[in-house]
């Protein structure tokens, strides 16, 4: 029966194709990188909850990027580690699941927290006067909420969909972790009801997350464009700078994934593993840096921290 295939069935992690001989080494940096998205993450959550000045919207949403960034490093960090260290490249049919849910919902919460957060910056400098009875706590919370009911909606049905699919002997996946559009590669029936499901989450998740956040920026420009002066111009997109720096640092190499799925049919697997690890691996190390620098109130607490230490 499909049931009994698939439960006999076991996937090859990919490894890290350039790096051969040397990946006991290479497992120092990986481990190093993993422990300072922790480090960074669970700072900037500490340093929120601590301050209650820092109990506002903003912020509300900026531990909540924190929360996914520790999730999705938390989901793929553990799997390279094994393929570096251990040499353990196999996994079973359900751990494989189980991580390739995680992953896609942290990725899934992460977009919509970008979105939101686009939100805030949009009422912010559109609608100065009415930002504080707009953007409540209330509606942040609620917000928050409905970006968790949102991602268990559409991401549960994925593996689900899986189980229902025959797979035969070991496959060998792309990639040090386990991602949807390379498990359903290996699948020896018929794929098109999971294929089909797949695209509509990315595109109903990932991709109206993008647009709507292009399309709140533009509202934003247009808005700081009737200001009257350059100062208060610099002023209200200086605000954007974090903002902007934490969707580039997502979408961009996720986009570019997306392209080689589709047409990098003469890719190396080194830029193609290096794109993946870049979209799972850069935004929960830099978006901790990123805000602790341009956050004033981040910022003092952390460098107050620092010189107690000192």
């Amino acid at each position: 029966t499909n049931g009994s295939q698939t439960r006999t069935q076991s996937f090859f992690l990919g490894g890290f194709p350039a790096w051969g001989t040397t990946q006991v080494w290479s497992a120092v940096p990986l481990c190093s990188t993993y422990l300072l998205a922790l480090l960074g993450n669970l700072t900037v959550l500490s340093i929120i909850r601590a301050e209650q000045s820092l109990h506002a919207p903003m912020y509300l949403l900026l531990a909540m990027l924190a929360v996914a960034d520790l999730g999705l490093s938390t989901s793929t960090f553990p799997t390279m580690l094994r393929v570096l260290w251990l040499e353990a490249r196999e996994v079973s049919f359900g751990t494989c699941l189980t991580q390739m849910f995680f992953i896609h919902s942290f990725t899934d919460i992460e977009s919509a927290v970008l979105l939101a957060m686009a939100l805030d910056r949009y009422v912010a400098i559109c609608h100065p006067l009415r930002y504080s009875s707009i953007l409540t706590n209330s509606v942040t919370t609620k917000i928050c909420v409905a970006i968790m009911v949102r991602t268990a909606l559409v991401q549960f049905p994925l593996p689900l969909l899986l189980t229902r699919l025959c797979f035969s002997g070991v496959s060998q996946l792309s990639h040090p972790y386990c991602l949807h559009p390379d498990i359903i590669k290996h699948a020896g029936s018929d794929t098109r009801i999971s294929s089909a499901y797949g695209l509509f989450v990315l595109l109903s998740t990932l991709g109206l997350d993008l647009l709507f956040v292009l399309l709140s920026y533009l509202l934003i420009l247009k808005t700081i464009l009737n200001f009257a002066t350059w100062r208060e111009r610099l002023k209200a997109l200086n605000t954007c700078i974090s903002h902007v720096c934490a969707v580039l640092l997502f979408f961009v190499p996720m986009i570019s994934l997306s392209m080689m799925h589709r047409f990098g049919k003469h890719v190396s697997p080194e830029a193609y593993v290096f794109t993946a690890n870049l979209h799972f691996l850069a935004p929960p190390i830099l978006n901790p840096i990123v805000y602790s620098v341009k956050t004033k109130s981040i910022r003092r607490r952390v460098l107050r921290v620092l010189c107690q230490r000192g």
